[in-house]
């Protein structure tokens, strides 16, 4: 292929947003941990391996798990560099002790995770401790679950350390003190109670408003496929999520294979942008499914962000880009 490169054509520098995994797998127990990093090597990074020194940590243990954690940070299963860290809320007394542990680590987390910010001013105060112990170059993630985050939820977004917003379904639930009954935190009742609903899709759209990666919680049904499937197929196509939480190694190649593309809308996104790069990104007319349409640059960047979609889940059983494109567009 030849001419501008999609990207550039169509991606202002000030608009790119970073291109995350669709799947973020958290584990707290090390034989766990090891096994995540281990499906990490052998899949590639097309998820990334959250290490939990929050609910994984057993209570009183914060340091001891800080330390193994660091340890798998800089070991030989860390193969892509794909690996973050979640630490404990900030107002924990152990949360500066933990974070100086963690980077000091012989390779940087990918991101660190900050659960239960109250509000902007929670994140603030993480990211000044973060960055007076050298951590500046490592971006932040957030989970909304409290009522604060989520009045916040554009504020926080807006922060410039941020990258990504995830839900925390289940403390959410609970933050209403039996209000929200409690199939609003399975697979498919998450979907239909309306105050989880709205938390879902304000922190989607606030996310989108600033550039940042909006990614959906969890399912905790481990051994039901098909409702892990129907959820994430639900967070990627109705409620503009990009990410989701696995909670088990079983969820992983699921949660990707939703997140991908069909074969079918692949094929007509390659179609529009290759014709569009070979008319030097002018106007085209496509006919797929005996529709004619036109297609300008507003077009181009959602069938674009779509092939890049496909790129990021090809390794776990998402559509394939065809061998000469994968190569012009992504080396």
């Amino acid at each position: 292929m030849t001419g501008v490169h999609p990207r550039q054509a169509l991606v202002d520098a000030a608009d790119a947003v970073p291109l995350l995994p669709v799947c973020d797998h958290y584990a707290g127990v090390e034989p766990r941990m090891t096994k995540s990093l281990e499906l990490q090597a052998e899949l590639g990074p097309v998820f990334d391996v959250t290490l939990d020194n929050e609910d994984g940590a057993p209570v009183g243990g914060e340091i001891e798990q800080a330390q193994l954690i660091a340890e798998l940070l800089a070991g030989p299963k860390n193969r892509f560099g794909r690996v973050g860290v979640r630490l404990q809320p900030v107002a924990h007394a152990r949360f500066a002790e933990v974070a100086a542990i963690v980077l000091r680590a012989a390779r940087r987390p990918a991101y660190l995770m900050l659960p239960k910010p109250e509000g902007l001013a929670d994140v603030q105060r993480a990211a000044q401790v973060i960055d007076s112990l050298g951590g500046e170059d490592v971006p932040l993630h957030a989970l909304v679950e409290t009522h604060g985050a989520l009045h916040q939820a554009f504020a926080i977004a807006a922060h410039p350390r941020i990258e990504s917003l995830s839900f925390g379904l289940m403390d959410f639930v609970s933050a209403h003190r039996g209000a929200i009954p409690r199939s609003a935190m399975d697979a498919a009742g998450q979907f239909r109670h309306p105050l989880v609903l709205r938390a879902k899709l304000e922190i989607a759209a606030a996310c989108h408003a600033h550039g940042k990666t909006p990614s959906h919680g969890v399912v905790t049904e481990l051994q039901d496929a098909q409702a892990l499937e129907r959820a994430a197929r639900r967070a990627c196509q109705e409620l503009g999520y990009t990410r989701m939480w696995s909670i088990h190694p079983a969820q992983i190649r699921p949660i990707v294979q939703a997140f991908s593309p069909s074969a079918d809308e692949l094929e007509v996104a390659l179609e529009i942008i290759a014709a569009a790069q070979a008319a030097h990104w002018a106007p085209i007319r496509h006919r797929a499914h005996g529709q004619d349409r036109l297609h300008d640059r507003a077009s181009y960047r959602y069938f674009w962000q779509l092939i890049e979609r496909a790129q990021r889940t090809a390794l776990a059983g998402g559509a394939q880009l065809p061998e000469d494109l994968r190569r012009a567009w992504f080396g």
